[in-house]
């Protein structure tokens, strides 16, 4: 097995020294999936009739704010790594750069952000959110590769021709003389693809407002997650038997679906385009549920 070309190689590095400053891959993928999100999320903005830049305004609240929920998400739900028996200790669960950043704990605390950002700009919250869903989808796909440098969340052991060479250091125990392991990595970034490419679709095809696109976001990604999920190896924690976060994947798929339901049964149709024009953050204007603009 270990003689075996994966089809997929190892990068050979994931950080590059500018002089004293380490430029690391990780880094950078995110900060490129935050741009894309923006920049799309922007464009879809304007589109139903929102100001140019609310979007990157906004963001400035969002995106520390994801950064922290995702991380605070990871090192609760992954405790052993960094608090176990063999654990690496307080100062690494900081080091968000290693990796680790948990997308259910992004998207709860970055919406927080993103609603005090709203509320500042006197926008409202749910069109916001539908505007940016398809970006934010993109964010992961990109963000993903930065799991692929530094060697880790990759699934079972694979003969597959794309199966993900490791290297023999960042193979778990159990799995030393394995080469080649499934791209969970790579499979989640196509999924995100398909995901923001499905909500695009459906957001032009059915006119969708009041957080609906966001939450179709919400729900494909996590049946996409959860199937994933179950092909990691990585140690977890278990909830009822299952791994934590394809449990917590079936909540929100559930939570997903409902809000789609209710909302589109109490408040359908998009959004009037003048309730998207900053107001006053306690006056914003009632959204007009029949009226729709194009996305």
């Amino acid at each position: 097995m270990s003689d075996l070309l994966a089809f997929i190689p190892s990068p050979a590095q994931g950080v590059w020294n500018l002089g004293p400053i380490p430029v690391r891959a990780y880094a950078l993928c995110i900060l490129l999936g935050i741009f894309v999100a923006i920049w799309l999320g922007g464009r879809r903005w304007v589109a139903r009739g929102g100001a140019v830049g609310m979007v990157a305004d906004v963001a400035i609240w969002a995106v520390p704010f994801g950064i922290v929920g995702g991380r605070i998400y990871h090192v609760v739900t992954d405790n052993q790594i960094y608090f176990g028996p063999d654990g690496k200790g307080l100062l690494a669960a900081f080091r968000i750069w290693d990796g680790g950043l948990g997308i259910w704990g992004a998207v709860l605390l970055g919406g927080i952000g993103a609603w005090i950002g709203c509320r500042r700009k006197g926008i409202p919250l749910p069109p916001f959110a539908d505007a940016i869903a398809p970006g934010i989808a993109l964010a992961q796909a990109i963000g993903r590769f930065g799991n692929y440098f530094n060697q880790e969340l990759f699934g079972g052991p694979t003969t597959l021709p794309w199966g993900l060479e490791i290297d023999p250091s960042h193979r778990p125990p159990g799995y030393e003389q394995f080469a080649t392991y499934h791209p969970t990595f790579l499979y989640e970034s196509i999924w995100c693809i398909g995901v923001a490419l499905v909500v695009i679709w459906a957001d032009r095809r059915w006119t969708m407002g009041h957080g609906r696109a966001f939450a179709l976001y919400v729900g494909l990604y996590s049946v996409g997650r959860g199937i994933i999920e179950s092909l990691r190896i990585d140690e977890a924690h278990h909830f009822f038997g299952i791994r934590l976060n394809v449990f917590t994947a079936i909540v929100v798929v559930l939570g997903a679906l409902a809000y789609i339901v209710v909302s589109a049964r109490l408040r359908p149709g998009r959004e009037a385009p003048e309730s998207l024009q900053p107001h006053a953050a306690d006056d914003i204007p009632a959204a007009a549920p029949d009226d729709s603009v194009d996305p």
